[in-house]
């Protein structure tokens, strides 16, 4: 009987906070959506679609800067997670706190095509078997990323 009296606030408490985790719920989803049109009404007319994100960690500066950020070129947008206390606001560094996620974030791609929800590329795990000596899975995800960049804008070569 005690248990039940000392827990009576619960419900009157879920009714108040629910209003208002819908509000937050939606306030999210058209703030994600907002960006998503700046980014295809500003970004993919140019052929960029992609944000990328990475840091000066030993464990992937190295690969990122051989494999990744030379085929990602003009195609993308690139944030240097080390640097953060330099960015200025921007519409890359408002998608990359968006979309990017809390926790595992870095390095990341996120990858914007017309009308559908961006595709998120999250690196992190698959660096986690890379550094054991397992690179199998960066290599598929990145080979994923560019034939995904690759359909959407492929790279001009020169005759």
């Amino acid at each position: 009987m005690t248990e039940t009296r000392q827990q009576w606030w619960i419900w009157p408490l879920l009714l108040l906070l629910l209003p208002l985790v819908a509000f937050v719920g939606v306030l999210w989803l058209a703030t994600a959506v907002l960006l998503q049109l700046v980014v295809w009404l500003t970004w993919c007319p140019r052929g960029r679609y992609a944000l990328v994100v990475y840091s000066d960690s030993p464990i992937w500066r190295e690969y990122f800067d051989a494999h990744v950020l030379p085929a990602i070129g003009g195609r993308g947008v690139v944030l240097n997670w080390s640097e953060r206390r330099r960015w200025p606001y921007s519409l890359s560094v408002a998608l990359f706190r968006l979309f990017a996620g809390r926790r595992n974030f870095n390095p990341l791609a996120i990858v914007f095509q017309p009308l559908t929800w961006p595709r998120r590329f999250p690196f992190y795990p698959a660096f986690q078997a890379f550094k054991h000596g397992r690179p199998e899975e960066v290599e598929r995800m990145r080979l994923e990323l560019f034939e995904l960049l690759d359909r959407l804008a492929p790279v001009k070569t020169t005759s």
